[in-house]
């Protein structure tokens, strides 16, 4: 399920080498992030899922990239059977400009710029690490095989 979104795409390609891809704008800042990471545990646990909550901003090309690889078909079919999904919009964290920081402070991540990708259980503890939270920040450098490989190991139970 993808929670909170409203999508606007336009192919561009961001390296020589990078596969082009379509660019989503899909941090939406007017959602009760709180209320729907608490939404997205709860039906999580309902559905024995894990929460794949992605902290990024419209602003960024790597969170734009890494909403768009999230939308295509492949990895948005991954998703559905194996994750509640929440974007949050954080806004610009790195110059303390940052809004909803308290939600990855809530699961014991710092983040120090976007996008930020949390993996957490249906009660809520962080699978990931710290490191692997923050990593995602070179998204619009992966391939979307790339993160479909990540999820696919995520979503073993």
């Amino acid at each position: 399920m993808l929670s909170a979104c409203a999508t606007t795409t336009a192919p561009q390609s961001h390296a020589p080498d990078a596969v082009p891809h379509a660019e989503g704008a899909i941090y939406d800042p007017s959602i009760d992030a709180s209320a729907a990471v608490d939404a997205a545990l709860a039906q999580a646990a309902a559905d024995d899922k894990r929460v794949l909550l992605v902290m990024g901003a419209n602003w960024c090309q790597d969170s734009r990239a890494l909403a768009s690889y999230l939308m295509e078909p492949a990895l948005a079919a991954e998703l559905d059977a194996n994750f509640e999904t929440v974007f949050v919009n954080v806004g610009l964290p790195q110059t303390g400009d940052g809004y909803n920081l308290d939600i990855a402070e809530r699961f014991g991540v710092s983040p120090e710029g976007t996008p930020n990708v949390l993996l957490l259980n249906s009660e809520g503890e962080l699978l990931n690490s710290q490191d692997n939270a923050v990593s995602w920040r070179n998204s619009a450098s992966r391939t979307s095989a790339d993160v479909l490989e990540v999820l696919q190991g995520w979503s073993a139970k």
